[in-house]
């Protein structure tokens, strides 16, 4: 008898076939959530049919939310599904509530157009308030937890215009200094003490919080998946390749 071997597919075909990019199935290559079984003699990764189901799971999982980091450690552990779909479908509620509100006040907004009438500006201020707290709500809600996420609001309160201006202006002067010391040691004393200026700024940030630092870090080890609005605020990657290697003693970002 025959035996049927299973078909196995280049990643540029697989990619094709799944409707992503070869450079998304490396990246979940090399984070462990898609890892190709085969290889060809020349050491390229052949994909399977069965890939596609791992493939289809990350692709739901995503939609509902959740950052790679954690679909990774979802998939290690089946078990908990149930739980995450249950928190997902909060989180998919609590957004239905805010476009809900947008709607309303695209509505509002509307009704002031009418023929003679100036608009009523105060509507449109709620339709960008709106969707600006649901832009950010939606972004933080893939790194940070719930517990996280309440902790960060309080903080707000902490922070006037004031402050954030001078924190962004002091993380532009370290990522200066950094770039201007690419040639130093990552272990000598100048990029110690810039590893302890970035340290104290992020302290800054989480208030010595574990679960904000932990959500803190999932969102810069995503930044493949950043949106795309939001990638002018990454990290250029040798300043973050520097800093990584002076941090690494203490594990920091």
């Amino acid at each position: 008898m025959k035996v049927r071997t299973a078909k196995l597919y280049q990643a540029h075909q697989f990619a094709e076939f799944a409707g992503v990019t070869v450079r998304t199935l490396h990246h979940y290559d090399r984070l462990g959530l898609l890892k190709p079984q085969h290889r060809s003699i020349s050491g390229y990764r052949l994909y399977a049919e069965s890939d596609l189901v791992r493939q289809e799971q990350i692709a739901v999982l995503k939609f509902l939310g959740l950052s790679l980091s954690q679909i990774r450690d979802l998939l290690k552990d089946e078990t908990s599904l149930r739980e995450i779909l249950r928190r997902q479908q909060q989180v998919l509620v609590e957004k239905r509530s805010r476009l809900d509100r947008a709607i309303d006040a695209i509505k509002k907004a509307q009704k002031s157009l009418g023929v003679g009438r100036k608009p009523d500006w105060e509507s449109f201020k709620q339709i960008l308030k709106e969707i600006k707290m649901q832009n950010d709500t939606d972004w933080m809600k893939r790194y940070y937890s719930k517990e996280a996420l309440a902790k960060l609001e309080k903080r707000k309160a902490l922070w006037s215009p004031e402050m954030q201006q001078q924190v962004s202006k002091d993380w532009a002067a370290l990522f200066k200094e950094i770039e201007a010391s690419l040639d130093e040691d990552p272990a000598g004393p100048k990029a110690q003490s810039l590893a302890a200026r970035w340290r104290e700024l992020i302290h800054r940030f989480t208030g010595g919080d574990p679960e904000i630092l932990k959500g803190l870090k999932a969102k810069s080890a995503d930044r493949e998946n950043w949106p795309a609005d939001l990638k002018r605020y990454q990290i250029r990657p040798e300043i973050l390749g520097f800093i990584t290697k002076a941090m690494k003693p203490s594990g920091g970002l």
